[in-house]
């Protein structure tokens, strides 16, 4: 499986339920690496992506406690081992983990790489994602030059589970 996240200097992805920042160069690579493949995400994650509805083009898991919720075409899952067993008619390196940060921290230990988007700025943030720089398990194996977007400078990172 695969992880994917936009983070800050401190790993913050998101504050009060809403992401940190929109890059649209960072919005696109998202697009380009998701499209065709499953994107599992928590229902606020969900819930708060433009549209108001799944992702075109992508099969869209959504792991919430309630139990009789529905979200446009979304496969709805109540827990990790439904969510687990579901995932199984899907290969691996087809699969991404779109947040948030409970849900990126339960499929954490099944993923075996990362495509981050790491800006180097602090926002104010209350969630936040693991920081993958501090673990000896991952490694990074690719990353662009800086780039640019108004003043926010951003770097683009792979990493692989060791």
């Amino acid at each position: 499986m695969n992880l994917i996240a936009c983070v800050d200097s401190h790993w913050g992805i998101g504050n009060k339920g809403k992401v940190l920042v929109s890059i649209p160069s960072e919005r696109k690579l998202f697009q380009e690496i998701t499209t065709g493949k499953v994107v599992v995400a928590g229902r606020k994650t969900m819930e708060s992506l433009p549209g108001g509805t799944t992702l075109k083009g992508r099969t869209s898991i959504v792991l919430t406690s309630k139990k009789d919720y529905s979200y446009g075409d979304a496969i709805v899952v109540h827990n990790m081992e439904e969510a687990m067993s579901v995932l199984k008619e899907y290969n691996d390196d087809d699969i991404y983990i779109m947040g948030g940060s409970k849900v990126y921290e339960e499929f954490l230990p099944y993923c075996n790489r990362a495509f981050i988007t790491k800006i180097d700025y602090t926002y104010e943030a209350d969630c936040f994602l693991h920081n993958l720089e501090k673990d000896d398990e991952w490694v990074i194996t690719h990353d662009t030059e800086e780039q640019t977007y108004y003043d926010l400078e951003y770097i683009f990172y792979q990493y692989q589970k060791k």
